[in-house]
């Protein structure tokens, strides 16, 4: 028997009904702040992740899904690791910051090679949001403003806590790498693993090292605070006055660092204790390099001058959904919702009649979910009906073709009355709970 692959899951009708309800939440937050969907493609050229997310970071490095097509020569191409890329590449080629400031969302598959455990899948899906043209910190407070509503609108607002930092600009954030690298190298066997492969490779990524032997040594490691300039500061500063406006609350984390290089100034995650070492829901900042840095991809550089190409503003944030349902599972559960509310049985003498009740119910009352079984006897169809979750059962024989009525069961008292043919049309006779 074939089954699906590790870390590859399927999304039952159960499961499914309760991914919809949680987006349909999300889109109408998203909706309210007036961002627009776009639908971007699952496979992107591998070279758009490795300049974009970074070569040594370890999504490029050890977990992207990457393949040669069939074209002459072979073009490198990689599943989806994360959307902020193309969405960039999208803005870019359909030139649609022309004059315009766009908001943009996409919902989605994204891929990456890890190993699987609850809430973290091979396959996994997310909501990103990206805010392009603005470089001013009020584009930063209104992302988090409305993940803020999110929370309140799906019944988690109480379990989330938000985190901040800033990274400052690229040449203070080198700065600091150095400084950084200049205290940790003498130190270096005392670091785990992973963090001394950092080192020399992504070295910021030690700060959101898990060993505790690690963090000890950095509790007098040099602070990235104290690298950034007067700009970088007040934007900061800005951020965090207007989110106290709001009445939103947040601590400075100052190892929070994000996994992506293309990061600059604020930075953010949306964490829970409620979901054990996978503890952050939403993450995002500002990346205001990111658009110059895809736009020179496959074009000369300008070597006289070494002018690099102009750059836009953006700041966006990404929500695994996995990780969002299980934290709803755990704090606030969305209620089953059956797959339909009406059954409508029919002898199978008189079955066309019953065709014709289900559609005509289906046009007057659009708000109902109407099923049917196959024209098997009515025992057959009556046993499906109790498996339904239907409210309510219609039973149409030729009795009532004669008398224009229908038998109408109480799937829950078992109670049955006989009442007249359009008796459902009427919305004052029932309604879905």
């Amino acid at each position: 028997m074939i089954k699906a692959i590790k870390g590859f899951n399927d999304i039952l009708p159960e499961q499914s009904a309760k991914w919809l309800h949680l987006e349909s939440i999300l889109a109408d937050v998203l909706g309210r702040y007036g961002y627009e969907h776009i639908r971007l493609p699952i496979v992107e050229q591998t070279d758009l992740f490795a300049r974009a997310i970074g070569g040594a970071t370890d999504i490029v490095e050890k977990e992207m899904y990457s393949f040669t097509d069939k074209s002459e020569p072979p073009t490198p191409l990689a599943l989806r690791p994360e959307g902020t890329a193309g969405a960039v590449r999208a803005v870019i080629e359909h030139n649609l910051l022309r004059g315009d400031t766009p908001k943009l969302w996409y919902i989605g598959p994204m891929f990456r090679y890890e190993r699987p455990q609850k809430g973290r899948y091979r396959q996994f899906h997310q909501l990103g949001v990206e805010s392009f043209g603005s470089a001013l910190p009020d584009a930063d407070a209104e992302l988090i403003a409305m993940t803020h509503l999110m929370w309140q609108e799906l019944g988690l607002k109480d379990e989330m806590r938000l985190e901040l930092n800033s990274l400052g600009e690229i040449d203070e954030r080198h700065a600091y790498r150095e400084a950084l690298v200049a205290y940790l190298t003498d130190k270096q066997e005392q670091l785990d693993e992973d963090s001394k492969r950092r080192l020399t490779t992504n070295p910021l990524r030690i700060l959101d090292s898990k060993e505790a032997s690690t963090q000890a040594l950095l509790v007098d490691a040099p602070k990235l605070a104290e690298f950034l300039g007067a700009e970088s500061k007040a934007h900061f500063e800005q951020v965090q006055a207007y989110l106290t406006a709001l009445g939103i609350e947040f601590e400075i984390n100052p190892h929070l660092v994000r996994g992506l290089d293309y990061y600059n100034k604020t930075v953010f995650e949306w964490v829970t204790d409620k979901l054990g070492s996978q503890a952050t829901v939403c993450a995002g900042g500002r990346y205001d390099g990111l658009i110059g840095q895809l736009k020179s991809i496959g074009t000369p550089h300008d070597k006289e001058h070494n002018k690099p190409l102009k750059s836009e503003p953006a700041v966006g944030f990404a929500m695994g959904l996995e990780r969002l349902l299980l934290l709803i599972e755990a704090v606030a559960p969305i209620a089953e919702l059956p797959a339909c509310d009406i059954f409508v049985v029919a002898h199978p003498e008189v079955y066309s009649s019953g065709i014709g009740y289900a559609q005509d119910l289906r046009y007057s009352r659009p708000d109902l979910r109407v099923k049917m079984a196959s024209a098997t006897s009515l025992k057959a169809q009556m046993k499906k009906a109790d498996k339904s979750g239907a409210a309510l059962t219609v039973i149409i024989a030729q009795q009532e073709l004669d008398d224009n009525t229908i038998s109408i069961k109480d799937m829950q008292t078992g109670e049955q009355q006989t009442v007249a043919a359009d008796w459902l049309s009427n919305k004052e006779n029932f309604v879905r709970h």
